[in-house]
């Protein structure tokens, strides 16, 4: 399939603006925003994991310390002024694969370190 070049560039053109316009951080509206994948572990001895970015939300499983996580997103729920991260974890004990939200302290994109959460929207 091809793509006509007046579409790609007015969609790479929509995509550039779209990331100057949130400055290339998360949305503000308690919305999760998409950007890079990467690989982080859990940082903390054990998280619940949530279907969406809430405390009060779903917990579909848990993850502890040491394991994987391809995270994909985050968020900031401004009702809890929380930040989470989203992605799928791996556990290390049993190799289930859980989806979900986590807390950013307890996976930030920074790796296992203390990484200072990102400014408030």
């Amino acid at each position: 399939m091809r793509i006509h070049p007046l579409t790609r560039h007015a969609t790479i053109s929509a995509a550039l603006g779209l990331a100057a316009l949130t400055g290339g951080l998360a949305l503000s509206t308690g919305t999760a925003a998409a950007y890079d994948s990467d690989t982080t572990k859990i940082s903390c001895s054990a998280v619940k994991v949530h279907k969406s970015a809430s405390k009060s939300s779903t917990a579909v499983g848990v993850a502890y310390k040491g394991d994987k996580m391809v995270y994909n997103q985050w968020a900031y729920k401004k009702s809890e002024k929380t930040w989470y991260t989203r992605g799928k974890i791996t556990r290390r004990s049993d190799g289930a694969k859980i989806s979900g939200y986590v807390l950013y302290q307890c996976a930030n994109p920074y790796g296992t370190n203390g990484a200072p959460t990102p400014k408030k929207p």
